[in-house]
């Protein structure tokens, strides 16, 4: 059995193939290198440079490395881009998905896990949501990806594929040895940009948004360390491979932190009190998301590991550091 991980070269597909190969498992990387990196692909991964939306390529992919599960991850994902570029999302999100969907039913693909979004939730409020809440995503974003969870609803009612959907909080830290973490220079996650301002990498960061009813008035997002997440997709293409059926679950640690909390772990923990500065908010954020995570923990036995912000913060630290090294 061989696993096809889409994105794979990106921050959590990376993190998900050493998960999978420290395990044993052959996998197979479909990436088409447009914000992942070459580099950052274990080596005992088979590495394919395409797009997860040819279904060619794809069912070609299937056939010949007798792919029984895939793990999506590959797609675009800053919101207020979103916003300002919807059918880009529309395109690279849902249309790939589809794509990529119809391939592995083709193919004869037995499992299919998908890296869906607490965005599907939109505003939700100080209390955490459960996957029942109401589904309101106030970005193309939110909606690109709902529309991909639709998507796998309806196409394991008329075909032989269970699915299983984890609705990500905010993903950050990175792998606890140091092989891979958030490498883009230009991403947009707040514990990677406030580990750069640290640094000296940037000469400030931004705050936007310190109006929002919360308890300080910035955004209150749950933080969960990439590696507690790709634990949370092995055991769930476990309880696929066993019989279990297509579940959509949260994933995060049920306890938000407000983004002036973050940048003050940031400082503590580097020791650098950096320049930050206030701007108004961004097109299609919500003021609070934080997870309602029972579900995760009942049906898979997931038990985080890092569960701690200082864990985290430190690990984007560490991992900054290391790319500035590589870089030179």
């Amino acid at each position: 059995m061989t696993v096809l991980v889409t994105g794979g070269a990106g921050y959590i597909g990376s993190h998900m193939v050493l998960r999978l190969a420290d395990a044993g498992e052959a996998v197979v990387v479909l990436d088409n290198l447009t914000t992942g990196f070459d580099w950052a692909i274990d080596h005992r991964a088979t590495f394919v440079e395409g797009s997860a939306g040819d279904m060619e390529l794809v069912g070609r992919l299937v056939a010949e490395h007798r792919i029984d599960a895939i793990v999506h991850f590959a797609g675009s994902i800053v919101v207020p881009e979103s916003v300002s570029d919807p059918l880009k999302y529309y395109a690279n999100n849902t249309a790939t998905s589809r794509n990529l969907i119809e391939a592995a039913v083709k193919g004869g693909v037995k499992h299919f896990i998908f890296s869906s979004t607490a965005a599907v939730y939109g505003n939700a409020g100080l209390e955490p949501v459960a996957e029942e809440s109401r589904l309101a995503p106030e970005s193309p974003y939110g909606r690109s990806k709902l529309m991909t969870e639709m998507m796998l609803a309806d196409v394991a009612a008329a075909h032989p594929l269970t699915y299983g959907v984890l609705r990500y909080f905010n993903v950050a830290g990175a792998d606890p040895q140091r092989r891979s973490g958030q490498s883009s220079p230009a991403a947009t996650h707040l514990i990677k940009v406030a580990a750069q301002a640290a640094l000296g990498q940037r000469p400030h960061m931004g705050i936007f948004g310190t109006d929002f009813p919360t308890p300080d008035g910035t955004g209150v997002r749950d933080y969960i360390h990439v590696t507690d997440l790709v634990e949370a997709h092995a055991l769930l293409l476990n309880y696929l491979r066993n019989g279990g059926r297509s579940v959509t679950m949260n994933c995060g640690y049920g306890r938000g932190y407000s983004v002036r909390q973050v940048v003050e772990t940031v400082k503590a923990v580097s020791g650098v009190d950096f320049k930050v500065l206030e701007e108004p908010r961004r097109a299609g954020d919500p003021a609070s998301i934080v997870a309602k995570a029972d579900k995760v923990r009942q049906v898979l036995g997931w038990k985080p590991q890092h569960d701690d912000l200082t864990e985290i913060v430190d690990a984007a630290l560490k991992w900054e550091r290391y790319l500035a090294t590589r870089n030179r």
